[in-house]
């Protein structure tokens, strides 16, 4: 009986150290270079659905965890899930009862329009792009309103209108409308308390000479990517040859570009981005080759994660599919991370399926990278033309 009762007294001794462990981390706020929320934990190769990029040192409250993430508590009825490595546990926090808006502030400097929503402290949010019309959306977690006042200045000339709505007790609903029917890009940061949208202007003169074009090869070092069917090509080659030529062809009409690697070397995938991010290109277009278990499948796709950045992805697998290549599609709301960032449309080309006899044979033809090149250019004057 002594034993017994022993056991049982080991059992909810130990079960309380373990509810102690399991809520020791109860507050934590974001660290780290590209911290992410996550709809939920994921197990693609591709990871778990982003739902947004976030700064750093926004405190949220941990509800749980699952493998290598945290679930977090955005507001009274959103969760999402976030790296571990990339929260931080936060000692002695005291939650506010209500975190208040403020004024806005929307202005222009001689690049950018600003959105900048005063708060109490910094909160989590995510962004949604909408079309027609062109509309930035950002919800704010755990915001109740006390904005009594917008002030919009002239210097603003991409940013035509600025509202907002309360549209849960703690979720506070941002709306700019923008001017122009193509979205140029966005990035969403805090400034102190204050939330800032940065919002890029179409430029005044759209031409693609005007634009600064970003040239991604995938993959590369030990990463070799996919192989051709004989095992003799590798996709990280391929992509380079691509890019390589792609560059040239721009460069030699005029147009400014920026390769995030010109030789083959390892470059992961958040060193890309946060590249990209200094650089603050017009545009990215990144290079890869698909490859697929059944050899019958073959052709070119194109891949966009935001809807504002659908338009790019179209003109060039339309322009790619004139290689007599078959189409494999245009394919929306994709996790890749270099279609994850908001500051810049982007598309990601899978040129042809290595894994496809015929493929192969055009991608081993000298003459095919020029061909490509040629194609994605006028595949971006074409976006250029509808934008307009």
């Amino acid at each position: 009986m002594k034993i017994t009762f022993l056991l049982i007294s080991l059992i909810i001794a130990i079960g309380s150290i373990s509810a102690q462990q399991t809520n020791e981390l109860l507050y934590g706020k974001t660290i780290g270079e590209l911290p992410a929320l996550k709809y939920g934990p994921g197990t693609d190769r591709l990871g778990g659905a982003k739902m947004t990029y976030i700064d750093t040192c926004i405190v949220m409250q941990v509800m749980d965890s699952l493998n290598d993430d945290y679930i977090v508590q955005l507001s009274k009825y959103h969760k999402a899930f976030i790296g571990k490595t990339n929260l931080l546990r936060v000692s002695n926090y005291t939650p506010a009862n209500y975190t208040l808006t403020s004024s806005w502030s929307v202005y222009g400097d001689d690049k950018y329009d600003y959105v900048s929503i005063g708060l109490d402290r910094k909160l989590p949010y995510r962004s949604i792009q909408q079309i027609t019309p062109t509309q930035i959306i950002v919800d704010i977690f755990g915001a109740t309103s006390n904005t009594n006042w917008i002030t919009q200045m002239k210097s603003v000339k991409e940013v035509r209108n600025v509202n907002y709505e309360q549209i849960e007790d703690d979720v506070f609903r941002v709306t700019i409308d923008l001017k122009h029917a193509q979205h140029w890009g966005y990035f969403i940061y805090y400034k102190k308390k204050a939330l800032v949208i940065r919002v890029k202007r179409q430029p005044e003169k759209l031409n693609i000479r005007n634009l600064r074009i970003a040239i991604d090869a995938g993959h590369g070092g030990s990463n070799t990517g996919a192989m051709g069917v004989s095992n003799i090509l590798k996709e990280k080659d391929c992509n380079l040859k691509i890019v390589k030529e792609l560059e040239k062809y721009l460069n030699r009409r005029g147009i400014k570009t920026f390769m995030t690697r010109s030789e083959d070397i390892d470059l992961g995938m958040a060193d890309r981005t946060l590249i990209l991010r200094k650089e603050d290109p017009d545009l990215l277009i990144s290079i890869h080759h698909n490859s697929a278990g059944n050899p019958s499948v073959s052709g070119v796709s194109t891949y966009y994660r935001y809807l504002g950045f659908r338009l790019l992805s179209e003109t060039i697998l339309k322009r790619m599919v004139d290689l007599k290549l078959n189409s494999f599609n245009n394919i929306g709301g994709f996790n890749f991370a270099l279609n994850g960032p908001t500051e810049y449309p982007n598309c990601l080309v899978e040129v042809a399926f290595m894994s496809n006899l015929e493929d192969e044979k055009r991608i081993q033809d000298p003459a095919f990278p020029r061909q490509v090149s040629v194609k994605i250019y006028k595949g971006i004057k074409d976006w250029i033309k509808k934008a307009k």
